[in-house]
């Protein structure tokens, strides 16, 4: 019965795919402008029913960045991301993402072009990610490049032993 309770207040799930490429020593990010232009994210979206999450962060990546790579098959990292505004139906909507890293071997032109994918230092790309959001959600985003490096530094030192 607690399982059913709690379900009435689960947030709903998107999947979101962290492109990057190394550039030398550092890391860059691709971030895409959000349907309304006027911030920057990742490619992300709902999971797509019939396939795996990694998956569907894959497709996101394919569909609003025209990115193509290896992603990684768990997730990184989960964040809180919102969508709206209090004033205009349906109002302000929380969602938890699973982030999932991709790492960029192709780009094509973008299914959407009005997403304007673009690379980004991770220094930019914190700074970037955090204009135009409260507080709470910049945080969480700038938390998703740190978590991302954190992972990237980790897996390259286990492969450099």
């Amino acid at each position: 019965m607690a399982s059913s309770r709690f379900l009435r207040f689960a947030l709903p799930l998107q999947v979101a795919a962290v492109c990057y490429r190394r550039k030398g020593p550092a890391v860059e990010f691709l971030l895409v402008n959000t349907n309304g232009g006027n911030k920057w994210t990742f490619p992300k979206g709902a999971p797509e029913p019939a396939m795996s999450h990694s998956r569907s962060a894959e497709l996101e990546a394919w569909e609003e960045a025209g990115v193509r790579g290896q992603v990684e098959p768990r997730h990184f990292h989960l964040y809180l991301h919102c969508k709206g505004v209090f004033w205009k139906p349906p109002g302000v909507r929380e969602f938890v993402v699973k982030a999932f890293l991709l790492e960029v071997e192709r780009t094509e032109p973008s299914h959407e072009p009005m997403r304007n994918p673009t690379w980004f230092s991770a220094d930019d790309a914190r700074k970037t990610l955090a204009k135009g959001r409260e507080v709470k959600y910049a945080r969480e985003m700038q938390a998703v490049i740190d978590r991302a490096l954190d992972h990237l530094n980790s897996a390259k030192q286990l492969a450099a032993h």
